[in-house]
């Protein structure tokens, strides 16, 4: 689920905090990327007419296609991925995967009665809401990847946990994935949209963590109240406080106890016995591997190896696979040029930037309306 509503709060507030750039941008970065939500954004955006791309013994391949092609476009880009893996959940978010299993059973039922009736967009939607990444699927992604050259981790607890502490080493330049929580985890810089698929051309945002906090006038442990506030996996929230009245709060008693010390809990339900402190300190000190201790070595594909994987039994077309391995080759064989920010500071194009060149100036409208005055007369 991530931070309910933090993206637009951000991009409303502190829209300065967010920038939008071209993947080819990224040349010469190493970027910690959420492989789980890599897997399920694969897994519920490469169909073929509607249907998740399968073997003919109805195994899914829509993710190893996914992780090979999108992969090859970073690659491509002299961009370095290192995927992260979720290991187990914290025992905080027994809560949150309770609530989202009754989520599926739900969209089960649903589905049922949409596939009784023949109502396909209904189909579609509550299939989209069934999709989980399994053990199986990353299994799967760990093993192409491998054979990729490409090195993954798998974290001890939560990966955008992992992913951000590694940024915060300066082990790699940010983390990519669509969840706003590695922001929660304090991840220096993150990037979206930076393995959505090329068709869509979404430009990758980049949210600074400083320029956030700064622009918010907010300190870490304001920040990370007010994540809680808004809705996080690991707690419940009070009951009819929005975005706007969090920040509200916030700016006024500081902390989560401050505002329980003024609330009115008469209008806004408090969740009985709230673990509010607990789900602070994880986000504080959450499990993660000492980022110095993580190897990452980008190798050489190896062809065969991947051709017999993806071409085998999952019947992925050999042509196809091969040239994708030429890109790899071709990419890993012109190296990484320096970085032009490595000679002179580059500025960035924010948001507030991009809107205030949009903006008419001042007086334009007024130019346009005034019509040339018409010539006087001579005089006789």
């Amino acid at each position: 689920m991530g931070i309910l509503g933090l993206s637009k709060l951000i991009a409303d507030l502190v829209p300065t905090a967010i920038k939008e750039n071209e993947i080819k941008n990224y040349f010469g970065r190493k970027v910690a990327i959420d492989a789980s939500m890599c897997l399920y954004q694969f897994l519920i955006a490469v169909r073929s007419d509607g249907v998740q791309l399968t073997t003919v013994d109805g195994e899914t391949t829509s993710h190893l296609m996914g992780i090979f092609y999108r992969t090859i476009r970073l690659l491509d880009n002299g961009i370095k991925p290192v995927y992260v893996f979720d290991g187990k959940p914290p025992q905080l978010k027994g809560g949150e995967l309770q609530k989202r299993a009754e989520r599926r059973e739900e969209a089960q039922k649903q589905l049922d009665k949409a596939t009784e009736a023949g109502d396909q967009e209904a189909v579609e939607k509550f299939n989209r809401r069934l999709v989980k990444v399994t053990k199986e699927h990353s299994n799967e992604a760990k093993e192409l990847l491998k054979l990729m050259g490409v090195p993954f981790i798998d974290a001890p607890c939560e990966a955008e946990a992992q992913c951000a502490a590694m940024v915060k080493s300066g082990k790699v330049f940010a983390t990519a994935t669509e969840d706003m929580d590695a922001l929660t985890f304090g991840s220096s810089i993150l990037l979206r949209h930076l393995t959505s698929s090329e068709a869509r051309k979404l430009p990758v945002q980049e949210i600074s963590y400083q320029r956030m906090l700064h622009g918010l006038e907010f300190s870490v442990d304001q920040f990370i109240d007010l994540c809680i506030l808004l809705g996080c996996d690991y707690c419940e929230s009070i009951k009819g406080v929005g975005p706007k009245r969090a920040i509200e709060l916030i700016k006024e008693h500081k902390s989560i106890e401050g505002i329980l010390e003024k609330i009115d809990k008469k209008k806004y339900s408090v969740p009985e016995e709230w673990n509010y402190a607990q789900a602070r300190q994880l986000f504080k000190e959450p499990e993660v591997q000492d980022p110095q201790t993580v190897e990452m070595k980008w190798t050489d594909p190896d062809e065969e190896g991947i051709v017999q994987f993806l071409c085998g039994h999952r019947q992925f077309n050999e042509e196809r696979i091969r040239s994708g391995i030429q890109k790899m080759k071709k990419s890993k064989a012109m190296g990484t040029q320096g970085r032009l920010d490595s000679f002179f500071k580059v500025l960035p194009t924010t948001y507030a930037a991009k809107r205030k060149a949009e903006e008419p100036k001042k007086g334009d409208s007024a130019k346009k309306s005034k019509k040339p005055a018409a010539k006087a007369g001579k005089k006789k």
